[in-house]
């Protein structure tokens, strides 16, 4: 007679401990944690160690070809540093839960080959490139051997040695014991890792705060120019929904440059050098160069990489000293072409020294809007040079100007593919109506803001459909260098429409309407919207 199944032997060999599938993904998560923590506490030591996620994204922004950039920017626009420090900490989340998965299947050899792997990567991104330095592998070594130790941790959690039988003999009951013991030593070491890993961070950014440049920049305030310029006139803007404001708040202005993460520059230290080919080299201190002679001027700033009708510009008032009075002081040597420009960072960039020259209201800036620069737009000192987009003359963090030939020297962006000279081209944008808006038959204005520094704004068309051009109404004039507001009475009427806007400058000389590309030199053609207007309420 067949025994049923309730009265069967029992199986001699029951199957091995086996971790339930989610353990690798914790484990990995947390030896992410312990990483990041162990990078953020190493740069908490000295002001030139920075995070390794950092040190990697940046090597990524040098690397990557032009055209990804520009996608970059068209599709993230300022949030495209933030987009990639998060695409960046989503891969390594992604290769650390591959790691913990290897790591509680036996297979601890390969979690900390992919460790070893991004930490090395790590460590020679922030050696090596524009702006590494000699001890700049330090964080990324640290991260990496937290999260092996992490990893190594739970391999031994995850198989604990648990002997209720003779050697060689597996039961049933020394399974449950072993799966009993790991799970509470490794929901132990999970909790631990994590409490860890939230008090090392935690003290990395306490003690990063000594290098702080924003709290030194609290401490700091401007000093009055001799002749500050005349309080600016009423804004249109305030009467006009969705009109830009004449000058764009610091935190709105927009950032576009190759620090990942802004650099902590505090004045410590710090000077401006002026070398190169001249023939007395200066080099001047914050306070000294706040203790010159001081001018301020409103000046509108420029990216090459905005496109027709974008945002990546903006309108500032600047106190600083003039590039050209440092320049006579050092005296510009003969054979001098070109102005180098580099940041701390290694950023560099290059332009004409006749455009430093040539009598334009070119300075080093110190302060923004009636404020010390923010750190995000240059502190202690940056470029501002009317007229030239920003990938040449722009540069931020600045701690050197030489003077050079571009026979000898190219900016960062130049070898990239983009144009040596860069004058910013004449451009006008629609601000309001914008199809988002919910648009209703009646009088509406359409509105927005031109720009073509050091030639300004005569004139700014708008075309409704394909109906005539109709001449704007010009704000308010702060400077040839600055925008200028227009706006026009519309009656609109229910339907689709599309609307038109075209500039012309001081020269006489109209925008194009041939559509190009912003590189190599800026992008050309008319702003236009397409809106729906509803019936009237």
């Amino acid at each position: 007679m067949t025994p049923t199944d309730e009265h069967a032997p029992a199986d001699p060999t029951p199957a091995p401990w086996r971790p339930p599938g989610w353990w690798g993904a914790a484990a990995g998560l947390a030896a992410v944690a312990a990483a990041l923590a162990a990078g953020e506490l190493a740069t908490g030591f000295a002001a030139s160690l920075r995070n390794p996620v950092v040190s990697v994204g940046d090597r990524v922004i040098d690397a990557a070809p032009r055209p990804v950039k520009d996608v970059a920017i068209d599709t993230f626009g300022t949030n495209d540093k933030p987009a990639l420090i998060t695409g960046t900490l989503l891969i390594l989340i992604a290769l650390a839960v591959v790691a913990g998965v290897a790591t509680v299947r036996r297979r601890l050899a390969v979690g900390l080959g992919i460790v070893a792997g991004f930490g090395l990567l790590g460590m020679a991104a922030a050696t090596f490139g524009r702006n590494g330095t000699g001890n700049g592998w330090v964080p990324s070594l640290l991260a990496m051997v937290a999260a092996g130790g992490t990893l190594v941790l739970f391999h031994r959690v995850t198989y604990p040695p648990v002997r209720i039988a003779p050697a060689g003999v597996a039961t049933a009951t020394g399974t449950a014991l072993a799966g009993a013991a790991s799970r509470r030593q490794f929901l132990g070491a999970l909790g631990g890792i994590g409490v860890g890993a939230a008090v090392l961070g935690s003290a990395g950014r306490r003690l990063s705060q000594r290098f702080s440049a924003d709290l030194e920049r609290a401490g700091v305030r401007p000093r009055t120019p001799a002749e500050p310029l005349a309080a600016p006139p009423a804004d249109p803007a305030a009467g006009i929904e969705g009109l830009s404001p004449l000058f764009v708040a610091n935190d709105d202005f927009y950032r576009i440059d190759t620090a990942l993460v802004a650099p902590r520059v505090t004045t410590d230290g710090w000077a401006l050098t002026i070398d190169g080919r001249v023939d007395r080299p200066l080099r001047l201190t914050y306070d000294e160069l706040w203790n010159r002679t001081l001018v301020e001027y409103d000046v509108t700033l420029s990216c090459v990489s905005n496109q027709v009708g974008g945002d990546l510009v903006g309108n500032a008032r600047w106190i600083g000293v003039r590039l050209d009075e440092l320049l006579e002081e050092a005296g510009v040597q003969p054979g001098a072409d070109q102005v180098m420009t580099h940041s701390v960072d290694g950023f560099t960039a290059g332009f004409p020294v006749r455009a430093a020259l040539d009598g334009r209201d070119a300075i080093v800036a110190l302060a923004m809007n009636g404020t010390v620069l923010p750190v995000a737009h240059g502190y202690p000192a940056r470029l501002v040079v009317p007229g030239l987009y920003g990938y040449v003359s722009a540069t931020k963090w600045l701690s050197r100007i030489e003077l050079t030939r571009f026979d000898e020297a190219q900016g960062y962006w130049i070898p990239r593919g983009w144009a040596v000279e860069a004058p910013v081209k004449t451009q006008s944008r629609i601000d309001t109506p914008r199809r988002s808006r919910d648009l209703r038959a009646g009088r509406l204005p359409i509105a927005g803001v031109a720009w073509a520094p050091g030639r300004a704004i005569r004139e700014v068309e708008v075309q409704i459909d394909d109906g005539d051009w109709q001449q704007a109404e010009l704000g308010p004039e702060l400077a040839d260098t600055s925008w200028r507001q227009w706006w026009l009475a519309w009656d609109a009427t229910p339907g689709e429409h599309t609307l038109r806007c075209r500039a012309t400058d001081g020269t006489g000389t109209t925008q194009t309407e041939q559509r190009s590309r912003p590189d190599p030199d800026g992008a050309t053609g008319w702003h236009s919207v397409q809106i729906e207007v509803g019936p009237a309420d």
